[in-house]
């Protein structure tokens, strides 16, 4: 009936002949993210870091035979909402772990949590979820997408910069990026740019930037956008001017950015050489099963995963809707971030940095922090949830 649900189904079977926690049916998990497009590498790193995840746990969860289907979102809103129905109703997912892009998580949130299941998203983080819509059912493992450009926008106070030219795609994880920026600084916005998403040709936007001559840009431009800004803002001999950004200089962008992104700082709530607990050896045992520096996806991945081991863990089963809501609110794992707790609006509140990129002694670029920025650091819409 659902033959053109594009899945990878990976069951991992239990050798133990009588478990300790026996449930008839594995714990089912999607992860469902955008996996084609240009913008595919986004979610193929938080894919690759919840499989690791899986992997690291043994290939169960909280104990229990797992089966984890793997489903392209496309970055399309209706098709990745058929799909999130399809996942919970016909395949019986007890949890997803997704999306990548906000409009997607705008579209799927209904379908996933209506049947009862939980949603935790390893990246999109909307305002609204954080406000007035947030979710029982609904965890975001990531951040709010306000919270990084706020990163940029106070290492801009500290610097002293009088006026920034601010641009980002029109759509809802762009429009937080812009209005979470503008909240915290305290300069003049020089100019406010909003472009398609997915446009790779900047030329018209750095002419305006030519012309405006700013202290500083600040941009949200995830994915291939990322990798064209950053290139073409040499090309357009813009050198002269700072251009710090958030989702547009990371481990996802850097290997086809190179040089041109060498010392752009860029604000996140991880680094690969993050002092935090078991964070050293998940980026080893990620480079060594894929060939690539993790990014902060592959974290949100990661975490999300072994949020719900924890949280089955505790519960001991997937029935036990209420206890296992209580038991993800409780957090009660180790993020390879260090701290890690829920606002009462299934937020995290966590702490944020300053980070540049930097090329390693072996030649290859990730990024690296230079200082904290905010500590314990929650978002600015939790009292609008009437969650407690």
């Amino acid at each position: 009936m659902f033959r053109n649900l594009a899945h990878v189904g990976l069951l991992f079977a239990s050798v133990s002949a009588a478990p300790l926690m026996a449930q008839a049916e594995p714990v089912k998990i999607g992860v469902l993210v955008t996996l084609s497009g240009p913008p595919a590498v986004l979610g193929e790193h938080a894919r690759d870091g919840a499989l690791l995840a899986a992997k690291a746990l043994g290939n169960k969860v909280g104990g229990l035979d797992a089966e984890i289907i793997v489903v392209d979102a496309e970055g399309k809103p209706d098709v990745a909402a058929q799909k999130a129905r399809e996942l919970v109703e016909a395949q019986g997912a007890d949890f997803v772990i997704g999306p990548i892009f906000s409009n997607v998580m705008g579209a799927i949130a209904g379908p996933v949590t209506s049947a009862g299941a939980f949603l935790l998203s390893p990246n999109a983080g909307p305002s609204t979820f954080a406000g007035k819509d947030c979710n029982e059912n609904i965890f975001v493992v990531s951040y709010q997408n306000d919270q990084m450009p706020k990163v940029l926008a106070e290492s801009m106070n500290k610097q002293g910069v009088a006026n920034a030219f601010i641009m980002a795609p029109n759509y809802q994880a762009g429009k937080d990026s812009l209005n979470g920026f503008k909240q915290q600084f305290k300069g003049e916005v020089a100019g406010e740019l909003y472009v398609p998403l997915g446009q790779l040709d900047f030329s018209a936007e750095l002419a305006q930037v030519a012309a405006t001559q700013p202290a500083a840009v600040y941009a949200f431009m995830p994915g291939g956008m990322g990798v064209n800004l950053v290139k073409q803002w040499a090309q357009a001999g813009l050198s002269n001017i700072p251009l710090m950004s958030a989702f547009t200089v990371d481990e996802t962008t850097l290997p086809a950015e190179k040089d041109a992104a060498l010392g752009m700082l860029t604000g996140s709530n991880w680094a690969p050489d993050l002092d935090a607990p078991g964070n050293a050896e998940f980026v080893k045992a990620f480079e060594d099963a894929y060939g690539r520096v993790p990014s902060l996806y592959a974290v949100g991945g990661y975490d999300a995963m072994m949020l719900i081991d924890s949280a089955v863990k505790t519960v001991g089963n997937t029935e036990d809707k209420a206890a296992l809501r209580a038991a993800l609110k409780a957090a009660e794992f180790q993020s390879l971030r260090g701290k890690f707790a829920f606002s009462s609006n299934h937020f995290p509140i966590q702490d944020f940095y300053l980070t540049k990129a930097v090329k390693r002694d072996d030649g290859v670029f990730q990024t690296s922090v230079v200082e904290k920025v905010f500590a314990d650091y929650a978002d600015a819409y939790v009292g609008e949830c009437p969650m407690k």
